[in-house]
């Protein structure tokens, strides 16, 4: 899985990113990362139901899920079914200059 990450995918494996496999079946999950000196591996399997990932573009190169996505996808939860609220974000505050 390292040499897939480094030479297939030009990533780093050392820069603190999550790696996810899911195996044909997508009932097996492999999570590759590295940790203080060492290189980890979680593996999870599901007794029922498949691992269920977002909708991917054709054309992506690269997907990004965020934590909780990641929790929901172990538990083997529909990604696509789990409606989630709109991020709150600031309201944009023009630029003051001191005088």
């Amino acid at each position: 899985m390292a040499a897939i990450v480094r030479s297939q995918w030009k990533l780093d494996l050392y820069g603190g990113h999550l790696f996810v496999f899911l195996g044909r079946r997508s009932d097996r999950c492999k999570i590759l990362f590295w940790d203080r000196g060492g290189s980890v591996v979680y593996y999870k399997r599901l007794e029922r139901g498949r691992f269920r990932l977002p909708v991917i573009a054709s054309e992506a190169t690269l997907v990004s899920i965020d934590a909780t996505e990641l929790a929901m996808l172990l538990d083997g939860i529909d990604l696509i079914a789990v409606k989630r609220p709109r991020k709150w974000e600031p309201p944009e505050t023009s630029a003051v200059t001191p005088a």
